[in-house]
């Protein structure tokens, strides 16, 4: 367990990184940037790159994604032994690059290994043994993807990516409720609402966008054993997706569009709602419990949450749109 000198240096730590961070009221600075290039200069100031703005996207999000991991790294270097819910944060980056690799072996490998996150003694994945998937995870904690015939694992339907959800919250879940209550207030709170509304969100976009029926729909909602998190999803799924007074007693109301003529459930607003309330938690969190393993836990979801929002930025400002349009388009439901 930390000592209580490493949780007072972890939070003197994570509170000179945040004061740094794009977001809070220092996030108003990038609804004045107009061009991609700007965001680079912006964020990484002698570190910018001198590329065309079709090149620098990809490049600029890579170093958006270098740049949230180090943060991460940098505050469990400071504990002599990383809580296990730490690690298991920083983890998530292994587990959607993971998702990456499945897809690429779905189309068929290209001839050299995707650029990843590189999350030192945390990581799993053997790079080395690239195109070779099954020898990429062979021993290691993903090997369940893969079946004896080197194909992907299929459960009743439940896809390799699914699966990857279900493996990843329930290990993160399991290392929580490990810890003592003090140390996991602000963390259980996130990590309920988090899964919750990510349910929801996944059920509004098969449902919009696939028109997946709601009993598919269940199947690829995150599940944990002995918890509940699908309960609200589950309660919209048969709710008409062009009738707002139909959701007008569901419970998760506040993260939809408003009312509208032409009305229409937009996962895209729930999205960035969500987004929005699971941030103000974490913001929250790490001021109430300074001394508490949720410090560092909301610090890593901080970090996160602004690596998900300069990436926005990058994307929005690569398809033609100003700082002010993207900003708006982010605050949804704010």
């Amino acid at each position: 367990m930390a000592s209580a000198g490493e949780r007072a240096y972890v939070f003197a730590k994570a509170c000179g990184i945040v004061s740094k961070s794009w977001i809070g009221r220092r996030a108003a600075t990038l609804r004045g940037i107009s061009r991609l290039a700007e965001l680079d200069r912006l964020v990484f100031s002698t570190g910018a790159r001198e590329l065309p703005e079709k090149e620098l996207l990809g490049d600029l999000e890579a170093r958006l994604l270098t740049r949230s991991v180090n943060a991460a790294l940098s505050l469990l270097g400071s504990y002599a032994r990383p809580p296990e819910i730490l690690i298991r944060l920083v983890k998530v980056y292994e587990y959607a690059e993971l998702k990456s690799l499945v897809a690429l072996k779905r189309r068929g490998f290209p001839s050299a290994p995707p650029s990843h996150a590189d999350i030192g003694a945390f990581g799993a994945i053997r790079y080395q043994a690239w195109p070779d998937l099954a020898g990429m995870l062979a021993g290691t904690e993903y090997a369940f993807i893969i079946d004896r015939r080197g194909a992907f694992i299929s459960d009743e339907g439940v896809s390799v990516e699914t699966a990857l959800d279900n493996d990843y919250y329930a290990k993160l879940w399991k290392s929580l409720v490990r810890l003592r209550k003090r140390d996991r207030a602000a963390s259980e709170k996130i990590l309920r609402e988090e899964i919750s509304l990510r349910n929801c969100v996944w059920a509004l976009r098969l449902r919009t966008y696939y028109e997946m029926p709601p009993d598919t729909v269940k199947r690829h909602l995150v599940a944990v054993e002995g918890e509940n998190f699908s309960a609200d999803a589950e309660a919209a799924l048969e709710l008409p997706l062009d009738n707002r007074e139909a959701w007008l007693r569901w419970k998760r109301l506040a993260f939809l569009n408003d009312d509208s003529a032409a009305w229409k459930a937009d996962p895209r607003y729930f999205q960035n709602s969500a987004s929005l309330y699971l941030y103000r938690l974490a913001l929250r969190g790490m001021r109430l419990h300074a001394l508490s393993i949720d410090a560092a836990f909301c610090f890593i979801k901080l970090k996160q949450f602004e690596e998900d929002l300069l990436t926005s930025y990058a994307e929005g400002l690569s398809l033609g749109m100003s700082g002010d349009d993207v900003a708006r388009m982010l605050e949804a439901g704010a």
